[in-house]
This record gives C-alpha cells, sequence and structure tokens, in this order.
C-alpha cells in the first residue's frame, strides 16, 4: 500500500526536523527549507523541495511543483517555516517586516490555497499551520511575529469552515498548534532573566521540547484525531 505523502515546511532543523524525524516511519514527507544545504540530516525516503519563501517566484513556483509532482497522493501538510527579527516596531526596518508577512504568513497562505485544491479533488487531507503562544498573548518586540502568527490561526478556523462550505461530505481537516517556549535555537538566544521569568509561569516548571510538538503533530494527523479541526491546540505546559 502507498504511503501518505506529507509536506513539512522549515523541515531542516528546530521544530520542523523533529517532526520529520517523528513522521519518516510511518509517512512519506516531501521536506522544505530555503536551500538544499541546510539539511545536515538526512531522512531516508524523503523527497527535498526547496524555495525562498521571502521570494514570490521561488514560491510560485513551489506551489507548482508540489501540484505536479505530489497533487496525486499528497495527504497532509505541516506549515512550520517561520522567521522572527525581534526589535521594537518603532526600530524594524520594513525590509524584515515585508521578510515575516511573506514567510510566516502569505507564504502559508499560498501553500494551503494548493493543498486545498488537491485535498478538494482527492476528498479528504490534513493542514496543520504552526502558530505560537505569542500569537494570542503578544510580546514585547515581536509584534510583527505575533500578528503573523495569529493570522495562521485565524487562517485555520475559516478554511476549516470554507472545506465543509463548498463539500459538505468532505474529509478535509484543518488546524494549527500553538507552540509555548520550546528549547530550540530559536529560543537558545534569550536572555537568562527572561527564560526563568517565562519558567516561573508555566505549571509544568520546565520548557517544552521539540519532541512534545513532535509528538502532537503525530496524532493530530492521526485517524484517531479524525474529529479534531477548525481549532487550535496549545503545547505550552499551561503557560499562564
Amino acid at each position: 500500500m502507498e504511503r501518505r505523502k506529507i509536506l513539512i515546511t522549515g523541515a531542516s532543523k528546530g521544530l520542523g526536523l523533529a517532526i520529520s524525524k517523528r513522521l519518516s516511519p510511518d509517512y512519506e514527507l516531501i521536506l522544505h527549507a530555503t536551500k538544499k544545504e541546510s539539511f545536515t540530516e538526512t531522512i531516508p525516503g524523503s523527497h527535498l523541495l526547496c524555495a525562498d519563501f521571502a521570494d514570490d517566484e521561488q514560491l510560485s513556483d513551489f506551489c507548482k511543483l508540489l501540484k505536479k509532482e505530489h497533487g496525486e497522493s499528497l495527504y497532509a501538510v505541516v506549515n512550520n517555516a517561520g522567521v522572527t527579527f525581534d526589535k521594537p516596531l518603532n526600530f524594524q526596518p520594513e525590509r524584515e517586516i515585508d521578510t515575516m508577512l511573506r514567510v510566516n504568513l502569505r507564504a502559508p497562505i499560498l501553500i494551503c490555497k494548493t493543498a486545498m485544491k488537491i485535498f478538494g479533488l482527492l476528498n479528504r487531507g490534513v493542514i496543520i499551520n504552526v502558530s505560537s503562544v505569542v500569537g494570542e498573548s503578544g510580546n514585547a518586540f515581536q509584534s510583527v511575529y505575533a500578528a503573523t502568527k495569529a493570522g495562521l490561526a485565524a487562517l485555520s478556523r475559516s478554511l476549516a469552515q470554507e472545506a465543509a462550505a463548498l463539500n459538505e461530505t468532505h474529509n478535509i481537516r484543518v488546524l494549527s498548534i500553538s507552540p509555548g517556549f520550546i528549547e530550540t535555537e530559536m529560543t537558545a538566544a534569550i536572555p537568562q532573566a527572561i527564560k526563568e521569568k517565562y519558567l516561573n509561569m508555566i505549571p509544568a516548571k520546565r520548557f517544552g521540547s521539540v519532541n512534545d510538538v513532535a509528538a502532537t503533530v503525530a496524532f493530530l494527523l492521526s485517524d484517531e484525531a479524525s474529529y479534531i479541526n477548525g481549532t487550535n491546540i496549545h503545547i505550552n505546559g499551561g503557560l499562564l
């Protein structure tokens, strides 16, 4: 039996890499990164599909290739790729604002558009958009990043409703996940004092691992999660 295909964007490191490793025994993976050189670990049997999502032309070509090469058997999309430039908005260069909007929000929207076309023909599919706790709570010096992540949660809720409106007998699910303080390269640069502040706010009294997120994604993609749809799943240890 042919294994289900799953696209994972931003798969060369951090959450994307952990998700890829968790899913690789059960699925055929399509892995994205900006460049092939970004992949320092090889996942057997995977397909590489690279593009700089900040570049409109590359993103357009990426979506066309996804549909052309994998459209007949695509089962799911995990929109994980994202960038952040942390600084006060009044000091943020417009090029950084544009990059975050393009990579974190525009790219997932267009990938979702491509996936929904494919899933509409197949009458089944799953989209998981990786949002963030800051999309709901907000965070100083991450105003644009937080706005893009809030947008992903809203996009997911709306697309779940669209799928039902277009076809009452569909089997398409769209949802988002919001990781909290997860130990990755991105969070490693945060000053220790701020880390301790967050730790005191987490009832679980620990920071999350990438494996906590990967395990959640694996469950949400499974048939056991078939009734979880149009919602945002928090993975934050109870962060208050």
